[in-house]
């Protein structure tokens, strides 16, 4: 069993802020996180599948397969925009880094698994100090 790991990077802003709370609860909860004018992050996205190489091509995955549907279906969605209010899959959902990388995984496990991999982990950085690894439903 190998693992295999794919890099990809977008911008996006967001707040965390609970609509249901006051202002003065979001900001004692969330910090300056609850700026009522968002902030934004330079997100590094690490998408690690596992498997067995496959004996005809020597792969685990086509990396540029996995870059393509990464590009297409989590990337497109999320760079220079608004994580609250533009990407689709997030509507209604709290935008922390932990819930976004559960979002991913919910998109491209499916299709990795097609590829005859499994996906095994989606690690989401949000500053170099902070991030979230994901390694799925089933752990």
């Amino acid at each position: 069993m190998l693992t295999l790991t794919r890099r990809e990077r977008f911008n996006a802003a967001h707040k965390l802020y609970r609509e249901d709370w006051t202002q003065k609860q979001n900001e004692e909860v969330f910090g300056k996180c609850a700026n009522k004018n968002w902030h934004g992050h330079n997100y590094e996205l690490f998408i690690t599948v596992k498997g067995e190489i496959n004996p005809i091509t020597g792969y685990v995955i086509d990396l540029k397969w996995l870059s393509d549907i990464l590009q297409k279906k989590v990337i497109e969605a999320l760079d220079h925009k608004n994580l609250n209010l533009d990407v689709p899959f997030l509507k209604g959902k709290m935008c922390s880094t932990e819930v976004v990388a559960i979002e991913i995984w919910k998109i491209i496990a499916d299709d990795i698994e097609g590829q005859g991999a499994k996906l095994h982990c989606v690690k989401l950085m949000e500053t170099e100090n902070n991030f979230v690894e994901y390694y799925g439903p089933n752990i």
